[in-house]
Formats: C-alpha cells, structure tokens, sequence
C-alpha cells in the first residue's frame, strides 16, 4: 500500500458510561467496515487489553461472530480473518484502523482511516484530546462525531 498523506481520523465522543462503551462501540465500527469489505486491525496498549477486545469481539452483539485472531508473528492463518487484534499492525491490515491506545499510532500517516474513541472518564478524555491535538499538528483534521 502506498503512503497516504493525510489519513481519515474519526473520533468518537461516547456519551455512554458504561466501562466497556467505547470498546463495544469500537467493535460496531470494526463490523461496519468488514461489511464494507475492510480489513481491520483493533490496536490495544498491550497484550491484556488485547485479549478483552478479544473477548469482546466474540461476544458484544446479537449478530454472528466476526472472524478476528490476536496478532502473532505469523497472524493472520485463515483467509477469512478480517480483523485482528494487538499491538502493532502488519501491513496487510491497514484498511481501517481502531485506535484503543493511548497514543497516536508512529506510523499514522501510512493508513488510509483511523477510528479514535473518548469515553466518558476525565483521564481517557485527556488522553483523546492530547491524541486530536497530535493529529491536527501532523496536518490531519479529524472529524468528531457524538455517539
């Protein structure tokens, strides 16, 4: 994949105070975009987080499981995998990519969209707008929408 000068930034404003709001929401959008065809790598701040949005991906809504793997050196091993989930994107998974770190991802300007979350707490939120600030600095205008 080319680099991308300016990538597409969503940040979502989660109105919902539920611990896992942000994170349920962020496997909607990781739904969406497999719908649209994408390939979707959710990036946690470590391995534990990881395995919860692993565990989450199984769970978190009514529909059929979306097919996901945890990222290895070997990641993905089946064809229908469409999501992965870790700490570092492999290039294959750049389509669209859910940001649930703490910092903006080093390599931000070589993906196509990113997917920011804020969830309702005071320190998430200052992490969110230190990371829209990072974005904007790096000539990136994110789009901010309140779910």
């Amino acid at each position: 994949m080319s680099q991308v000068d300016f990538p597409h930034v969503d940040f979502y404003v989660i109105a919902d105070a539920a611990p896992d709001a942000h994170l349920r929401h962020a496997c909607r959008i990781a739904e969406q975009a497999v719908d649209q065809g994408h390939r979707v790598f959710v990036r946690a701040t470590d391995l534990s987080d990881a395995k919860r949005i692993d565990d989450l991906l199984w769970t978190f809504g009514d529909r059929s499981f979306l097919p996901h793997e945890l990222a290895t050196p070997t990641s993905p091993t089946h064809p229908s995998i469409r999501i992965l989930v870790g700490c570092t994107p492999p290039l294959e998974f750049r389509d669209v990519l859910i940001n649930l770190s703490i910092d903006v991802p080093s390599n931000s300007d070589s993906l196509p969209r990113i997917a920011e979350f804020v969830p309702v707490d005071a320190e998430h939120k200052r992490l969110a707008r230190e990371r829209f600030k990072q974005y904007r600095d790096l000539g990136v205008e994110p789009v901010t929408h309140n779910v």
